[in-house]
């Protein structure tokens, strides 16, 4: 007798009661196996948390970006939703006899409006969960998740962040895309201002102390104080100590 037979006959009618049509006979139950990762090893029993955890990681090498996010002021990006990552590690998880337990859960709330005025409820939750091993021992883990929603499911979706971040960092798992340190560029070199550039701010008698100063440093930083300009008397000097000795002039003068 099928799974939906069973539920039939808990309830005091057949399928056929329900669906005349239909005969019993051809109908299927649902496969709901889980793919085949093997038994538990001959040891499990003696296993600690932590043994059985970095087994759990031999399984899953992997998980993709596959899920995709468009729209809304976050823009498109491909993300690895909670689905995605409980099928990876639940079979594992079960394969080598670990629990992941939620065992603490604070959190805080507010509540917030979008940009197109709609109210809604945030929740920030920090949950503490054990990942127990099949002898009874345990660590603890913590994992923060943040939700925003309309409806009342802001906290069970924080805690789904909270459960897919803790599988995903404990279980060191990457994505398999390219790493950033594999593009590798040179930054150009900005190119150096020369210092006669700078003869006629530094010669108009608008041109403030402060900025002065910052025409100093300037050419300071580019090695250029010793470079010879002509002067505003038509000599040639340092252009370094042209910048120094006219703003000594204006300071005297009274010139800001």
């Amino acid at each position: 007798m099928g799974l939906r037979e069973n539920a039939a006959a808990a309830a005091g009618r057949t399928l056929a009661d329900d669906e005349p049509n239909t005969k019993v006979e051809d109908r299927q139950a649902p496969d709901l196996t889980e793919p085949d990762l093997g038994d538990l090893s001959k040891d499990a029993e003696s296993t600690s948390a932590v043994i059985a955890w970095s087994r759990v990681m031999g399984e899953v090498r992997s998980i993709a970006k596959r899920e995709r996010f468009e729209g809304g002021s976050a823009g498109r990006f491909n993300f690895r939703g909670i689905e995605t990552a409980l099928n990876a590690f639940g079979p594992a998880c079960r394969k080598h006899g670990v629990l992941v337990i939620q065992h603490k859960v604070e959190t805080e709330y507010r509540d917030i409006t979008t940009n197109k005025g709609a109210k809604m409820r945030e929740c920030t939750a920090l949950v503490t969960f054990r990942i127990y091993g099949p002898d009874g021992s345990f660590f603890e883990s913590q994992a923060a998740g943040e939700a925003s929603d309309s409806g009342g499911r802001s906290t069970p979706k924080a805690q789904s962040i909270a459960l897919r971040t803790l599988l995903i960092n404990n279980g060191l798992v990457p994505t398999e895309d390219r790493d950033a340190d594999a593009v590798h560029f040179e930054r150009a070199e900005s190119p150096v201002r020369p210092a006669a550039t700078y003869l006629d701010e530094i010669c108009n008698p608008h041109t403030s102390a402060g900025r002065l100063r910052q025409i100093h440093h300037e050419l300071r930083t580019t090695r250029q104080l010793g470079a010879l300009v002509t002067n505003e008397v038509g000599d040639e000097e340092p252009i370094g100590e042209m910048v120094v000795r006219i703003g000594k002039e204006r300071a005297a003068g009274g010139a800001e």
